[in-house]
């Protein structure tokens, strides 16, 4: 399961980035978003899982400018500097449920989600996330997320306001990713030996 969410993290958002759409862009209603696109929360931004249901679904639908338009002010203006989308291709077989909605301080909120949609097989692969938001004057806002990419680790913390940490992490998750592959291909011994050269594996993830 690691390496689905992974390669939607690193492919979808390392390697498969592209120039940002007009962040000042009207929002359209979650509604005129793919079908496919299921939520259980309502499409308002006056709550943090309406917030993130109307970004998800401009996701699934590709459009790239209306889930900029649902990022904090910062995120929008670094990734617009670094010329970036912190969304992956649009999916007509994408699904999303909003869960449980955790409220930081006065501002801050914490929305977890499972997404999911099909693998290379044609089975149905579900991610858990956990979407950061803060409140603006426009309404809740989208700073960052926290996908749980391997079981053996914690949430993986990707700060949309600075992309700069975020390539870092995503690079050292890339390496991470190939280090297992590789790993699996091993036989036993030399998985063993290999282990014990580099150290614990999540150091560098945690970092």
């Amino acid at each position: 399961m690691w390496r689905n969410m992974a390669a939607w993290i690193v492919l979808g958002t390392l390697t498969g980035l592209a120039g940002c759409g007009n962040p000042s862009a009207p929002a359209t209603d979650a509604s005129q978003a793919s079908g496919a696109a299921q939520s259980n929360a309502p499409a308002d931004d006056d709550t943090p899982e309406g917030a993130v249901t109307i970004f998800l679904s401009a996701v699934c639908a590709g459009n790239d400018e209306h889930a900029a338009s649902m990022l904090t002010e910062l995120a929008r203006r670094k990734t617009a500097e670094m010329d970036l989308e912190v969304a992956p291709s649009g999916s007509d077989t994408a699904r999303f449920q909003i869960g449980e909605v955790e409220f930081v301080g006065d501002d801050g909120a914490r929305v977890a989600c499972t997404w999911s949609d099909l693998d290379e097989q044609g089975g149905r692969a579900e991610e858990h996330i956990l979407w950061v938001l803060r409140r603006e004057a426009a309404g809740w806002r989208i700073a960052g997320m926290a996908p749980s990419i391997f079981p053996d680790e914690p949430p993986l913390l990707l700060n949309f306001e600075d992309p700069e940490e975020m390539f870092e992490k995503l690079q050292r998750v890339q390496q991470e990713v190939m280090r297992r592959a590789q790993a699996e291909a091993m036989p036993r011994g030399d998985v063993s030996r290999e282990a014990q050269r580099q150290g614990p594996p999540g150091d560098a993830i945690r970092r």
